[in-house]
C-alpha cells in the first residue's frame, strides 16, 4: 500500500511540474552591434524570452553588424518591440554585416 501512495505522489508531482510554465532564464554572454553612427554598443546577460529594444537605434537610424557572443540563439528584428516580418535568427557565435539593420532582439 505504501508503494502505491508513493508512486501516486510522484506521478502527481511530475504532472504538476509539467503543468507549471517554465520561468524565464538568463542567457550569459554579450550581444554587440553598431549604432547608426558606427559606435560599438552592446548588452550583456539578458533574460531569455524578453524582447529588448536596442539603445541608440531608431526607425530612421537602426543599428547594424550584430554579433552574438551569448550562449543562446538571438533573433534580431528591424522593427522595435520584436515585431515585423524582417528578422534573422543568429546562433551563438554568429556575426552579421552592416547590411543587417536591427532595432530589437530576443534570446531563446
Amino acid at each position: 500500500m505504501r508503494l502505491h501512495r508513493t508512486l501516486g505522489t510522484t506521478v502527481g508531482a511530475l504532472l504538476l511540474a509539467l503543468a507549471v510554465p517554465n520561468s524565464a532564464h538568463s542567457t550569459t554572454g554579450d550581444f554587440l552591434y553598431k549604432t547608426s553612427t558606427g559606435e560599438k554598443a552592446g548588452i550583456s546577460d539578458q533574460t531569455s524570452s524578453v524582447c529588448i529594444n536596442l539603445p541608440a537605434t531608431t526607425e530612421e537610424a537602426p543599428g547594424n553588424s550584430p554579433e552574438n557572443y551569448t550562449v543562446s540563439t538571438a533573433t534580431v528584428f528591424l522593427e522595435a518591440d520584436c515585431e515585423g516580418d524582417t528578422y534573422t535568427a543568429m546562433e551563438p557565435g554568429a556575426k552579421l554585416g552592416e547590411d543587417t539593420k536591427i532595432r530589437s532582439v530576443i534570446f531563446s
